[in-house]
């Protein structure tokens, strides 16, 4: 007899008691198991206590917000995370997404949509976690580990990637010299989602190149004017 599937666990965190009960009615209904936390410190204790699959993220919030609690939960062994915001801007989204969220939305939003990006969300995070554990990628003195979703430069130093840049940098990788319009970065990185646009693309690519800069090394990531970008190196498995 096959094990029964457990549901994934969300945990939702915001400081207004009526749009945490609301949303953990709606994932509780879409099938997820929910709990809410009003803070970041009660969010923490639900965390060491019961664990999450994913947590929902308020940007603004009395004491630590959002954004600060992202940035330090960022890396490796976090669940993924959704973040809400009220601040519905480029710029809002852009840094969400910089300091390691997995997603952002702007409140209000819809419920369906904010259900079917956690599916997407931990979609992504499943097939990271199942890909082979020997899957490393070598191009240019770079190492690319998919499992641990850590870039190892030509001096064997760890490079700190934010889930966006590396999802990018995956993106390229696995497609090497082609010219990949921001629209197909979006939907290979990012499943597409409206929310994430082209600004985000050009931001967390600039943000790429730096890292992969070396002194008097060819240039890894190629803009072609009104096209997209191009991995112009070949990598090597």
């Amino acid at each position: 007899m096959s094990e029964p599937v457990q549901a994934p666990r969300v945990l939702i965190v915001d400081d207004d008691a009526a749009i945490r009960q609301g949303l953990v009615e709606v994932f509780e209904r879409a099938g997820f198991a929910a709990s809410s936390a009003g803070d970041v410190p009660s969010m923490e204790k639900a965390l060491a206590a019961q664990g999450a699959d994913l947590i929902v993220l308020d940007l603004m919030m009395p004491g630590e917000d959002g954004l600060s609690a992202c940035k330090r939960l960022s890396g490796k062994g976090r669940p993924p995370i959704i973040m809400l915001s009220a601040l519905g801007d480029d710029a809002d989204r852009i840094v969400g997404l910089e300091i390691g969220a997995d997603d952002y939305l702007a409140k209000p939003c819809n419920p369906r949509e904010l259900v079917a990006r956690a599916r997407a969300v931990l979609r992504r995070q499943k097939d990271a976690e199942t890909t082979s554990p020997g899957e490393q990628i070598r191009f240019a003195g770079f190492r690319l580990d998919i499992p641990r979703r850590e870039l190892v430069d030509p001096d064997d130093v760890v490079i700190a990637l934010s889930a966006g840049e590396f999802r990018l940098l995956r993106a390229l990788v696995e497609r090497p010299q082609r010219v990949l319009t921001r629209e197909q970065l979006l939907d290979y990185a990012f499943d597409n989602d409206g929310d994430v646009f082209d600004r985000a693309v050009d931001v967390q690519i600039s943000r790429l190149r730096k890292k992969l800069e070396r002194p008097g090394s060819i240039e890894i990531i190629r803009t072609v004017r009104g096209e997209g970008y191009l991995f112009a190196v070949k990598p090597v498995a």
